[in-house]
C-alpha cells in the first residue's frame, strides 16, 4: 500500500536499518498528541499505524486516532473505522470467482461508460494455486505425478482463465499448481514483517506487513506477527480495488501462556488445547493477542499453528508480536539480510518489539495455560472444538455411535475381493495434509519417526486406510528426503500426493470402490483421521461420518492400527514380526530425537532455492498460452467460467430497497451451520441439482470435479447452495441433505418435499420472496463468499439467526441479504417456529446499522405476531452496501463514476 503523504499530527519519521534510510509514522511521537500507547496490544498498534498512516481527515479523522488510544479506558469502545491492509492473498477456489468478478466487472463498467483499466487490484494480490489437487492416486512413487496430471487435466479452463488474469491485471501474481499451499507460500516467502513501498514524494516508507485473504486461515501469518485474517471474496476484491475495510474497533483478549510443551506433546496438541477453550471463552469477532514468557518456549511454526486456527476457536485472528524468533525465522527462510535488519530496527522503534521487559499489554479479557499441563489430543468427530483426549477416544466414539447414529456394535462386514471385513470406528483415511500442520518441522519430523521406527518392527498401515502426505511446502520434502524419512514413509503409505490442501478441504479422493460400497450398503460409521483443522459434517469425505484432527505423527499410528474402537494410548497398534505386541510409546520419538534431525537437516539454503522462480511453474504451466486482453473472451458453454449476474441490468442509480412481505421459510437450521453445509467444496452428487445440471450439459459422471473447482460457475454453484449431502433442514423430519417443503402460493404452509434449489426456483416463479431461519454460529468456518452469492441468487432477502460468525456476516452484507440476529435468549425453538410461517420487515430502507427491527411472523392458521431481532449490518459503511445492492455494485458505480 502506498501511503498517503497525509501527516496532520506531524509524526513522519526516519529511521535507518541495514545502511539503508526509510520514512516511517512514529507511534511514539502520535502518543505525544494522543496519550500514551505504550500499554496497547501489539496488534492495536498495527491498526493505529494504519490509521496514522492513512489519516486525511475524512476516511480516517484525528477523533478515530484518539479512539484507538482511548480503547485503554475500558478496553473496548464502539466506533467504526476504515482500515487498508497493504496487500491480498488468495487461493484458487476463492480466486477464481473473484477473478470472475474483476472480469465481469471489467465488462460492466464498459457498459456504463467507464474505463475498463479501472478495474484493476491498488495493492499487490497473491494467488496460490493450491486447492485444486485431489488425492486419486495414493501408496505408490508415481501418486505425485498421477494427481498433477489429472489435475491439470481436470482443471485446464480454470488454470488457463487465471493465467490470463495475471497478464490481464497489475499488482497481481499467480503461484502455479504443486508449489504449496497459500498460507505456507505466505509465511516462508511473500510476507515481509516489514513491508515498503515508494509514496507519491518518491521515498521509501516502512510500515506493518498486513493482508486481508480470501481463506480463513490467512491468520496463519499472525505468527509472523502479521496482522492478517480472512475476508469474504467480495469484501477482498473491494480492497484489491481501494476500498478500506470498515471494521469496529476490535477488543482483545490476551491468552497467557506460560511453561513449555512435555516430552512427546506436539504443537496440534496445544493447538487443539487452545481452540477448545478459546471456543468456551466466546471469542467472536474478537482479537485474540498471544503474550507471556511461555512464548519463549514456542517456534515461529508452532506459534504459526496456533494462528492458523483462529477461525476455528472464533477469533479474528490470534496473533504474536515480532521477536527474536521471528527474526529467527526470516532468517531460516531465506530473507535477506537488509529487511531482517529492517524488521528489527523497525519494530523496536515503534514499540512493537517483544523482549520480555517492561508491562505486560492491557486486554479487553484474558486466559491462562500453562503448556506443560497439555495432553495428548484429537478433535472430533464433527467439530474442531471437541477436543478429546487420547486415552478417552474410543469411549467418546462409541458414546456417539449409540447416541448420534443410533448404532451399538454391530458386526463386521465382509469387503468384496478382499481378505479383511469392516467395522464401525475403522479407519479409512489417514491424511497428513492441510495448512496447519504439514510444514511445521517438528511434526512432520516426528510423523517420519514413527514411520521408521514402526517399519523397523515390521509394522504397516492397515489394508482398509487410504493414507497421504500432502506437505504444505516442497521445503518439506527436502528435509524429509535429506533425513532419509521419505523412504520410512513411503514404506507404511505415505507417499507424496501432491502439494496442496488435498483432504482437509474435501479433496480426499474416492475411497476404492470395494470399500465404499460395503461402508454404504450396511452404513457404516467409519472414520477418517487427519493432521488438518476442518472436520465438520460431509466435508472430509461422503464415506467418513467421523473425522477426527490429530498431529501428523497420530495420523501415522491410527494408520498402523486402523480403528478408533480401542484405546490408542493403553492398548497394541500392532503385531512386530517377531511376534510381540507394539504400543505405542514404542514407536513415539523423543524430543530430542525430533530436535536433532530438524537441526541436522533444515536449513535456510532449501528456502532460497525452492522459491528462486516460485511464479515460473512446471512445464504444464508453461505451456498453457493466453492472449494479453483487458477484458475476457468468456467461453461459451463453459461449466468452469461464466459471466456472472450481479451486473446484469445495472445502471449508476441502485434501485430503491423494498420491504420483505410474506416470505417463506426456505429452511430452517440449528445450531453451527459451516460454510460447507451452505456452499460444499467437495463431490459433486449425481442425483443432486448440479449433478443434473452437468449432466444436461453433457459433463460425464467422471468430470464433475468438485464444487470448489467449478466456483467460476454461478450455474453450478447456485443448485449446490445448501446442498450438502450432511445438511438437516428442521422443516423435513428425519431428511438429511439438501431439501425442503415447498409451499405452494395461497397454501397454509408445508407441502411437497424438494431440493433446496428446486424449491427456491418455483418460489421465484411464484413471485414469492425468501428467508432462512438459523440457530447459533450460522456461518462459522471457511471464508466462502459463494455461502453468501448463493443464499443471494436462491432469492433469499434475509437470514435470521441466533448469531453469526464474523465472515459470513460480512459476505451476506456484501451480497445485499440483510442479516437478523434473534434477541439473546430467543431463537426458532423458543418462539416456536417451525417453517410454516410467513415473515415481513418493514421499513428495510430506513434500517440502521445495529437497530432493533419487527417482524411480524404470521402463522398458517392466520394469526400473526411480532419478533424483535437485531440488525447485523454493523457498520455505516456496510449499510451503504447493503442499499447499493452489494459491495461490488457500489464499487462499480464509484469507480464508473
Amino acid at each position: 500500500m502506498i501511503p498517503t503523504g497525509q501527516d496532520s499530527l506531524n509524526t513522519r519519521s526516519t529511521l535507518e536499518a541495514g545502511g539503508k534510510k526509510y520514512a516511517y509514522y512514529s507511534l511514539q511521537k502520535a502518543s505525544e498528541a494522543l496519550g500514551d500507547v505504550s500499554r496497547l496490544p501489539f496488534s492495536m498498534k498495527v491498526l493505529l499505524e494504519n490509521l496514522l498512516r492513512f489519516e486525511d481527515g475524512v476516511t480516517v479523522t484525528r477523533d478515530d486516532l484518539q479512539a484507538m488510544v482511548d480503547w485503554l479506558k475500558d478496553r473496548q469502545i464502539n466506533r467504526e473505522i476504515q482500515y487498508r491492509p497493504a496487500r491480498v492473498l488468495m487461493q484458487d477456489f476463492t480466486g477464481v470467482p473473484c477473478v470472475v468478478d474483476l472480469a465481469a466487472m471489467r465488462d460492466a463498467i464498459t457498459a456504463l461508460g467507464g474505463d475498463a483499466a479501472k478495474i484493476n487490484p491498488q495493492v499487490p494480490v497473491h494467488l496460490v494455486i493450491d486447492h485444486s489437487v485431489m488425492v486419486d492416486e495414493f501408496g505408490t512413487p508415481q501418486a505425485f505425478e498421477d494427481n498433477v496430471a489429472l489435475e491439470y487435466q481436470r482443471n485446464s479452463e480454470r488454470y488457463e482463465f487465471l493465467k490470463w488474469g495475471s497478464t490481464a491485471f497489475d499488482n497481481f501474481q499467480v503461484v502455479p499448481p504443486g508449489t504449496g499451499i497459500c498460507h505456507q507460500v505466505n509465511l516462508e516467502h511473500i510476507a515481509q514483517a516489514v513491508w515498503t513501498s515508494q509514496d507519491q514524494s518518491g521515498e521509501e516508507v516502512a510500515y506493518p506487513d498486513t493482508l486481508v485473504g480470501t481463506d480463513s486461515h490467512t491468520t496463519m501469518v499472525n505468527g509472523l506477527g502479521v496482522l492478517g485474517w480472512g475476508v469474504g471474496g467480495i469484501e477482498a476484491e473491494a480492497a484489491m480495488l481501494g476500498q478500506p475495510i470498515s471494521m469496529l474497533i476490535p477488543e482483545v483478549v490476551g491468552f497467557r501462556l506460560t511453561g513449555a510443551l512435555g516430552e512427546g506433546i506436539t504443537a496440534t496438541d496445544l493447538v487443539l488445547t487452545v481452540t477448545q477453550m478459546l471456543r468456551a471463552k466466546g471469542v467472536v469477532g474478537r482479537f485474540v493477542e498471544f503474550y507471556g514468557p511461555g512464548l519463549d518456549a514456542l517456534s515461529l511454526a508452532d506459534r504459526a499453528t496456533i494462528a492458523n486456527m483462529a477461525p476455528e476457536y472464533g477469533a479474528t485472528c490470534g496473533f504474536f508480536p515480532i521477536d527474536e524468533r521471528t527474526l529467527d525465522y526470516l532468517r531460516l527462510t531465506g530473507r535477506d539480510d537488509a529487511r531482517i535488519d529492517l524488521v528489527k530496527a523497525y519494530a523496536q522503534a515503534q514499540g512493537m518489539w517483544r523482549d520480555g521487559s517492561g508491562a505486560e499489554p492491557l486486554f479487553t479479557d484474558t486466559l491462562d495455560l500453562d503448556m506443560a499441563t497439555v495432553q495428548p489430543s484429537l478433535a472430533g468427530p464433527r467439530r474442531p472444538q471437541d477436543k478429546v483426549l487420547l486415552g478417552d477416544v474410543d469411549d467418546r466414539f462409541n458414546d456417539e455411535l449409540e447416541a448420534t447414529y443410533k448404532k451399538g456394535n454391530d458386526p463386521r462386514v465382509p469387503v468384496e475381493g478382499e481378505d479383511f471385513d469392516l467395522g464401525n470406528g475403522d479407519v479409512v483415511i489417514a491424511a497428513i495434509t492441510s495448512c496447519t500442520n504439514t510444514s511445521n518441522p517438528s511434526v512432520l519430523v516426528a510423523a517420519g519417526l514413527v514411520a521408521r521406527k514402526a517399519r523397523a518392527l515390521g509394522l504397516d498401515s492397515k489394508p482398509w486406510v487410504k493414507t497421504s502426505l500432502a506437505p504444505g511446502s516442497q521445503v518439506v520434502t527436502d528435509y524429509l528426503d535429506r533425513a532419509g524419512l521419505s523412504e520410512d514413509l513411503n514404506a507404511i503409505g505415505f507417499d507424496l500426493v501432491g502439494y496442496g490442501c488435498t483432504t482437509c478441504i474435501g479433496n480426499s479422493g474416492p475411497l476404492a470402490e470395494p470399500i465404499s460400497k460395503a461402508v454404504n450398503d450396511k452404513d457404516l460409521v467409519v472414520c477418517s483421521v487427519l493432521s488438518g483443522n476442518r472436520n465438520f459434517e460431509g466435508r472430509v469425505s461422503p464415506d467418513c461420518r467421523a473425522n477426527y484432527l490429530a498431529s501428523p505423527p497420530l495420523v501415522v499410528a491410527y494408520a498402523l492400527k486402523g480403528t478408533v474402537r480401542t484405546d490408542m494410548s493403553d492398548e497394541p497398534i500392532g503385531i512386530a514380526r517377531n511376534g510381540e505386541k507394539v504400543f505405542l510409546k514404542d514407536i513415539w520419538p523423543t524430543n530430542e530425537e525430533v530436535r536433532s534431525l530438524i537441526d541436522a537437516h533444515v536449513n535456510s539454503d532449501m528456502f532460497r532455492a525452492r522459491y528462486a522462480d516460485v511464479y515460473r511453474g512446471d512445464d504444464r504451466w508453461r505451456a498453457i498460452e493466453v492472449t494479453k486482453s483487458d477484458t475476457y473472451s468468456w467461453p461459451s458453454g463453459s461449466t468452469y467460467i461464466a459471466n456472472p449476474p450481479y451486473f446484469d441490468g445495472m445502471t449508476m442509480t441502485p434501485a430503491p430497497l423494498t420491504d420483505v412481505k410474506n416470505a417463506r421459510a426456505l429452511a430452517v437450521f440449528g445450531d453451527s451451520i459451516t460454510t460447507d453445509h451452505i456452499s460444499p467444496a467437495g463431490s459433486i452428487k449425481l442425483d443432486s441439482p448440479a449433478g443434473k445440471y452437468l449432466t444436461e450439459k453433457g459433463v460425464p459422471r467422471l468430470e464433475f470435479n468438485s464444487y470448489g473447482a467449478r466456483r467460476g460457475n454461478h450455474d453450478v454453484m447456485m443448485r449446490g447452495t445448501f446442498a450438502n449431502i450432511r445438511i438437516r433442514n428442521r422443516m423435513l423430519k428425519d431428511v438429511e441433505g439438501g431439501f425442503t417443503s415447498y409451499a405452494a402460493p395461497n397454501s397454509s404452509g408445508g407441502g411437497e418435499t424438494l431440493p433446496i434449489y428446486d424449491a427456491a426456483m418455483r418460489y421465484k416463479a411464484d413471485g414469492t420472496q425468501l428467508v432462512v431461519i438459523a440457530g447459533k454460529e450460522y456461518g462459522t468456518g471457511s471464508s466462502r463468499d459463494w455461502a453468501a452469492k448463493g443464499t443471494m441468487l436462491l432469492g433469499v432477502r434475509a437470514v435470521i439467526a441466533e448469531s453469526f460468525e464474523r465472515i459470513h456476516r460480512s459476505n451476506l452484507v456484501g451480497m445485499g441479504v440483510l442479516p437478523l440476529q434473534f434477541q439473546d435468549g430467543e431463537g426458532a425453538n423458543t418462539l416456536g417456529i417451525d417453517g410454516t410461517e410467513t415473515f415481513s420487515i418493514a421499513n428495510v430502507a430506513g434500517i440502521q446499522p445495529r437497530q432493533d427491527v419487527d417482524v411480524i411472523v404470521t402463522g398458517k392458521d392466520g394469526s400473526s405476531r411480532m419478533i424483535r431481532a437485531r440488525c447485523r449490518i454493523d457498520t455505516y459503511n456496510e449499510l451503504e452496501y447493503f442499499h447499493a445492492g452489494g459491495i461490488l455494485p457500489y464499487v462499480l458505480r464509484k469507480l464508473a463514476a
